[in-house]
């Protein structure tokens, strides 16, 4: 029985990989480093992140203002956003931006590129060719600012803030709603319990 050398072997079968292939390195964005003003949140890493997921910054930027429900600017490598927000509520909606916009759903690699179709924007691997069409996810508000609150229904929100009592604070279009053992930064289901004028009270609704 002839012997083989297991190295040898190995560096052969390196060889004979795709570039690209042979070293596969680990997918990493990095950690929101950011710092609060009263309102203002500021993303001091904002040109690393998008420099990790291989995008244009105002695209990002688009995104992040629809999903967090707030105006924003970049500002050089930094982007701020007129609103007190989290670190887990940023990081969230970066990862939902890389889900659609950036990862390959056939090969889950991020070696891709955007491409116009028409008015489709196509996501399109250059690990694996494959290629498929992208869309914007919708946020959490955008289908309940339609109709006014209404006692008794149940709705998805983010906590945005929390109270001076301790209770979690969301908006729905103009209404602010109250709702007890929340944490900030959360995406929860809410029933309406009563509603005050423009301030609503409810709790979590568990199916």
């Amino acid at each position: 029985m002839a012997e083989y050398d297991y190295e040898a072997l190995l560096k052969q079968a390196k060889e004979k990989l795709p570039k690209g292939v042979a070293k596969e390195e680990r997918f990493q964005i990095p950690g929101v480093d950011l710092f609060t003003e009263g309102k203002i949140t500021v993303v001091k890493n904002f040109g690393d992140i998008v420099e990790s997921i291989r995008r244009e910054p105002a695209d990002l930027m688009a995104f992040l203002q629809r999903e967090l429900g707030t105006p924003g600017n970049i500002d050089g490598k930094r982007a701020t956003f007129k609103s007190r927000l989290g670190v887990k509520q940023i990081e969230s909606r970066i990862q939902a931006y890389v889900n659609t916009f950036v990862m390959c759903s056939e090969c889950k690699r991020p070696d891709t590129h955007l491409v116009k179709d028409g008015r489709v924007d196509i996501l399109e691997c250059e690990a694996c060719g494959a290629r498929r069409p992208v869309g914007v996810r919708k946020t959490f508000t955008s289908q309940q600012t339609r109709a006014a609150l209404v006692a008794g229904n149940v709705y998805e929100v983010m906590i945005q803030d929390i109270g001076s009592k301790g209770d979690g604070i969301a908006k729905i279009d103009k209404y602010i709603i109250y709702i007890p053992g929340t944490a900030k930064g959360s995406v929860v289901k809410v029933k309406i319990s009563n509603i005050h004028g423009n301030v609503a009270y409810g709790n979590v609704f568990v199916e």
